[in-house]
């Protein structure tokens, strides 16, 4: 219950603290956040939930480049290094801890949240293209309120979808 609400204040701290909208904003973060604890309290399949893990790291590292960026910090592989940092401070606690390697949660003989980790960073970043290219062709012009938001969160939910069906 503590951690649920902590979650639920952080959660709100965030939407609330933003300033601006970045390339993936603070609203994205928080849509990502907390879709992987409502999906972690649903019980629902690793893979999905590696979905929901994945994008919140690429969405973070992507935050960070901006905020390095704006601070003016050069920084020689710092791309690299931001998504390397990020992904790793992820991925190796959940190794050391066993919920990835286990062989009886794979699909296509790969761990279940590596899986969804990888396919949840690939549809995120897709997400993010389709907006900024949707942009370009309406003369820098969203086509509906919070287009930003709504399209890398919704191919989400449309892979967490497709997986669903693919683990049930």
């Amino acid at each position: 219950m503590r951690k649920n609400l902590f979650l639920t204040i952080f959660s709100l701290a965030l939407f609330f603290g933003a300033t601006s909208a970045q390339a993936f904003c603070p609203v994205c973060v928080v849509a990502v956040g907390a879709g992987l604890e409502l999906s972690h309290y649903l019980g629902i399949d690793d893979t999905i939930t590696g979905l929901w893990i994945g994008a919140l790291l690429f969405s973070l590292s992507i935050w960070t480049l901006d905020w390095l960026k704006k601070k003016k910090y050069k920084l020689a592989g710092k791309n690299f290094l931001v998504f390397f940092t990020f992904y790793s401070l992820t991925i190796l606690p959940l190794y050391w801890s066993k919920l990835i390697g286990q062989p009886m949660h794979s699909l296509w003989g790969i761990d279940k949240l590596v899986l969804g980790i990888f396919f949840g960073s690939i549809v995120f970043f897709l997400g993010g293209m389709l907006n900024l290219f949707l942009k370009k062709k309406n003369d820098e012009k969203v086509y509906f309120p919070f287009q930003k938001v709504v399209i890398p969160v919704g191919l989400l939910f449309l892979l967490s979808f497709i997986f669903y069906f693919l683990t049930k």
